[in-house]
């Protein structure tokens, strides 16, 4: 088996394994930040950094529960748990709501969206208080939700467990009053949108490959000039955490909702 060969399954062992105990790290770290910040009353009610935790997300008939929303829907941002567009209004304020989550890597929190019937229930605690939303309406890429209800609710994510083309909407209507808007809202940037890659990473993959490339040179270099077992006891935790990288900046460059 070639070197290529064993880097691409380990990729897919990072993907389909790894990236979920990645995101279940990001989740556990929101959680309490964003439990200290409501009990503090100084959760978000308006713009904020890209990945800050700002919502809990409960989904019942999904079976998630108490998943962290984060501000931002990039692939980075998404690798975190499922996020909220930037350009929209948050959770139990009047106007859209839209929320993007993976389908298949880094925990897959919407895997099975396109399952959520009418009646279903959607809870979500922000900074303004706790609220409910029904599920009334889905949906695709080539055929948006149609709904006319003032304050709503759009959950977004990929087609596929493989590598999606389209997505998957599901349309929910706030039950009750909305808690007054922040402050407005920031337009949106290209790898915001649905199926979209950063880009970005490229340059860091190239940059994380290279490390990587040097760091296996210098180990066999090494390897000739002092004991073997001590120059990769050393040496291993560098590539693997160099490796890791390499793996994340590559995953950042599949669509954000897969």
């Amino acid at each position: 088996m070639t070197l290529g060969a064993v880097l691409l399954l380990g990729f897919v062992g990072y993907l389909f394994a790894l990236s979920g105990l990645q995101e279940a790290r990001h989740q556990s770290t929101a959680y309490h930040t964003l439990r200290d910040q409501l009990g503090k009353a100084t959760a978000p009610t308006g713009p904020t950094t890209d990945g800050a935790p700002l919502a809990v997300l409960d989904i019942p008939a999904l079976g998630l529960r108490q998943a962290v929303v984060v501000e931002g829907t990039n692939g980075r941002d998404l690798m975190r748990g499922p996020g909220h567009r930037r350009d929209t209004v948050l959770p139990g304020q009047p106007g859209v709501t839209v929320l993007f989550g993976r389908s298949t890597t880094f925990g897959g929190p919407f895997a099975g969206l396109g399952g959520l019937k009418p009646g279903d229930g959607i809870d979500i605690t922000t900074g303004q208080g706790s609220f409910h939303y029904t599920v009334n309406a889905s949906g695709d890429g080539g055929h948006p939700i149609t709904d006319t209800a003032p304050n709503r609710l759009v959950l977004v994510t990929g087609d596929s467990d493989w590598i999606p083309t389209s997505t998957v909407l599901i349309g929910a209507r706030l039950d009750g009053e909305p808690q007054p808007l922040g402050a407005r809202r920031p337009a949106a940037t290209p790898t915001d949108k649905a199926l979209a890659a950063d880009k970005g990473a490229l340059s860091a993959l190239q940059l994380w490959s290279l490390a990587l490339l040097l760091t296996v040179v210098t180990a066999a270099l090494a390897a000739r000039h002092w004991r073997r077992t001590a120059t990769y006891l050393c040496l291993a935790p560098v590539a693997a955490a160099l490796l890791w990288s390499v793996y994340e900046n590559a995953a950042a460059l599949l669509p954000n909702v897969y």
